[in-house]
């Protein structure tokens, strides 16, 4: 498949796996989260789980490059509705990488503050201490869990949307992230 780059019709090579790459990973740990919820703790629980402060700091790192990447396109990429839907689906994307943001970067506090050290692959991120930092960890422990799982009820609004917009509006919004060019693009929304 040849790079594409971001275009006012669709999303590019780039931006197209960032998306469903963390599409995947943010799967793989809400699922684990789900089992463990469901199920306690079990070998079949402990092999999702085991990797889940792992693929969490790999969502952070993507989501940052994500935002960057972003930043980078801006100009370039499919634009917003005009009206109520646009507006409601730009707050929409803001609070969804508000929260991949937040949710992985309390769990990071988290884990420094408690003293255990990080070293994912064999690469020390922190050297663990003897020292607890309480501060660094109240608010993971309050919120972490909580936010992770409007993050969940979030993402599944975007699903809910990009459904609404194929199977009603029929406006082939999902083809932005899905096809890399074709003739059944959907005009960009300054040309409607």
């Amino acid at each position: 498949m040849p790079f594409q780059s971001d275009t006012a019709r669709r999303y590019g090579t780039v931006s197209r796996a960032l998306h469903w790459g963390m599409a995947l990973l943010f799967a793989w740990q809400f699922f684990g989260m789900a089992l463990r919820a469901a199920l306690g703790r079990t070998p079949v629980v402990s092999f999702f789980v085991g990797s889940h402060v792992t693929v969490g700091v790999l969502l952070l790192a993507l989501v940052l490059l994500r935002l960057l990447w972003a930043r980078a396109n801006h100009g370039h990429r499919p634009p917003y509705e005009a009206g109520l839907l646009g507006r409601a689906a730009r707050l929409g994307h803001a609070a969804l990488y508000a929260l991949m943001v937040i949710v992985p970067t309390l769990a990071v506090l988290r884990l420094y503050g408690s003293g255990r050290g990080y070293a994912p692959f064999g690469i020390e991120i922190f050297a663990p201490s003897e020292t607890r930092i309480e501060w660094l960890m109240a608010p993971a422990n309050a919120l972490h869990g909580l936010l992770a799982w409007v993050l969940l009820a979030l993402i599944a609004g975007h699903v809910a949307m990009v459904a609404v917009h194929q199977l009603l509006l029929r406006d082939r919004l999902l083809y932005r992230m899905v096809r890399t060019a074709g003739p059944a693009d959907p005009a960009p929304a300054q040309e409607r």
